[in-house]
């Protein structure tokens, strides 16, 4: 599943109100991208109607068959922050070829199982489970070299074009496997088929990478983070960054309750409208046709509404769509209210997803991604269980309208995170016109950190600011924004302390684990951050600028004693 993600809609410039939409096709890398991205998208959603309906031939059990859905979410819930990680150290060009090649190799062994009839309920799990594998590592990658092909001020047209990609894939691919696998007289026949060529798919995204010639936009002078340094950083900027926590916490409540459709539509396609393969593929293309349309409509909607006002429409649409699959079991309303429900999935998911892209800077993009998909799949492999656990063990319009009341009785506790409100911050990376700092060694003889300057640490930042008592209000405030900055940059503690006896003396601290994350985070300024350093700076009184110190921690240096001659006196010089 290498494209499918839930950013599936048009990243909306403020500056340009009405994006021309297709200039990033002009680009041939871009073109010949999303034209290999789209077919294997279609071969995705293929494979996904086909090892689906595979699964309801293979087993009767509910919830062995929503199962699915969390064999295709939980590795994104597992391996994405990993996946996110890796993107921001390593090659992305590279990355994204190996792991596409994984996902060609597991689903050619699929197939290859499957014509021969070796393939249980649990092998159709696993190897979905080990092709979700890479669809986790590869994604955020996949989303963040976006600015790396097209210029910057394209972009909104570009996740607008990936999006419509998607979205087309969605509403074409599960009819076309559901009409592949009615083709053949074997079920194991026509999945083996759609299998296979899902495979053949990821061979030309793989052709389009090896011929892409990368030049990474930035690369930092200093030496990598390492995988578990870097997974720390991207859990560090989460855990103080409101607005990306707010579009998390959103992402997996929508997830957990609308989970229910996708992971039960092909129960009730069977038991409730005694449809086959390709009347499965039909609804599921249903969903995905509303999808479509969603992404061609989504800009008018921005200009018109807010965020939180789209995700509500479309939170209460959903309420209504669980209902009606649960009560309403003839496919000619069923069909229509699907459709909307795609429509209404893209909007939250695509305003979602644009929130999460706006609200970090580049450094940090791939991990904040990876930590969106993480939580957005967790969301859909958490509600798959449970719905599918509900179905088997009362039924399924019981699951779906436990979830339908689910999603409207948490939307007036999850409403009060906000998304998108108030003015976008500049994310450009700030370039100091100072001369950055020289990792030079410090004075500890004998030590690890002497021999390891970059790495020695813990290292306490000291800036000591001069404030008249009547700005001491004003000041605290600025100062506590700066904060957040210095600990999503890196820091590991903060503090602003004010003297005792010369009260317009204040005193920042800050500690960071090494002289190098000191170093990275110094990298790490965008044109907001300085801006909130300007404000605490023009605060401080004084011909002066802050004095600043650094100070790295004294380590205990066991003396070394003079060896003793065999006389028991100290040998000569």
């Amino acid at each position: 599943m290498p494209l499918e993600t839930p950013n599936s809609g048009p990243l909306v410039s403020v500056a340009d109100p009405a994006p021309s939409g297709f200039a990033p096709l002009r680009i041939q890398l871009f073109r010949d991208r999303w034209i290999a991205s789209t077919i294997s998208s279609v071969g995705t959603w293929m494979q996904d109607t086909a090892g689906t309906w595979l699964m309801t031939v293979l087993t009767g059990s509910p919830l062995l068959i929503a199962l699915m859905q969390t064999a295709a979410s939980l590795p994104v819930l597992l391996f994405g922050l990993l996946g996110g990680a890796t993107a921001d150290i390593f090659d992305r060009r590279k990355l994204l070829i190996f792991w596409q090649a994984w996902m060609l190799g597991s689903v050619a062994i699929l197939a290859v199982l499957t014509f021969l009839g070796h393939i249980s309920p649990w092998a159709l799990l696993a190897f979905t489970f080990l092709l979700n594998i890479g669809s986790a590592m590869n994604n955020p990658a996949w989303q963040a070299i976006v600015p790396e092909l097209v210029p910057r001020e394209l972009i909104p047209d570009t996740v607008s074009l990936n999006a419509a990609s998607n979205n087309l894939a969605r509403a074409v691919g599960p009819a076309l496997g559901g009409l592949m696998v009615a083709a053949f007289a074997s079920v194991h026949t026509g999945a083996g088929w759609v299998f296979f060529l899902n495979a053949a798919s990821f061979a030309g995204v793989i052709w389009v990478l090896y011929n892409w010639k990368r030049t990474p936009l930035f690369k930092s002078a200093l030496p990598s983070e390492r995988i578990a340094g870097s997974i720390m950083t991207g859990l560090r900027y989460v855990r103080y960054a409101p607005e990306l926590q707010a579009s998390l916490a959103r992402a997996f409540i929508f997830t957990f309750f609308v989970s229910a459709i996708w992971a039960l539509l092909a129960v009730v396609a069977k038991r409730d409208l005694s449809q086959g393969a390709l009347g499965y593929g039909i609804l599921n293309g249903s969903l995905g046709l509303g999808a479509v349309i969603g992404a061609t409509q989504l800009p008018r909607i921005r200009r018109r509404f807010t965020a939180d006002q789209i995700i509500a429409a479309s939170t209460f649409y959903d309420v209504v769509t669980l209902l009606i699959l649960a009560y309403v079991h003839y496919p000619a309303i069923i069909i229509p209210v699907l459709i909307l429900s795609g429509f209404a999935w893209t909007s939250t998911m695509s305003t979602l997803n644009t929130s999460v892209q706006l609200s970090v800077p580049a450094w940090v993009q791939a991990r904040a991604l990876g930590t969106y998909l993480m939580t957005f799949q967790g969301g859909m492999a958490f509600g798959s269980i449970l719905w599918g656990f509900v179905a088997e063990h009362l039924s399924t319009p019981i699951a779906l309208a436990a979830s339908a009341v689910g999603l409207a009785m948490t939307y007036p506790f999850i409403r009060r995170f906000h998304i998108l409100q108030g003015p976008l911050p500049d994310h450009t990376p700030h370039r100091s016109s100072r001369p950055a700092l020289l990792p030079t060694p410090f004075p500890l003889a004998d030590s690890e950190e002497a021999e390891d300057p970059l790495h020695a640490g813990p290292v306490r930042i000291s800036i000591d600011y001069r404030v008249p008592i009547e700005r001491y209000a004003e000041f605290t405030h600025a100062i506590h924004q700066l904060r957040g900055v210095r600990l999503r940059d890196g820091a590991i503690r903060w503090g602003i302390y004010r003297d005792a006896i010369d009260p317009e003396h204040l005193n920042e601290t800050f500690l960071m684990e090494s002289w190098l994350d000191y170093l990275r985070s110094r990298e790490r300024i965008t044109a907001a951050d300085e801006a909130i350093r300007a404000r605490v700076r023009a605060l401080h009184q004084g011909d002066d600028a802050p004095r600043i110190s650094y100070q790295i921690y004294a380590r205990e240096i066991t003396p070394h004693e003079p060896p003793e001659s065999p006389n028991g006196k100290p040998p000569k010089s």
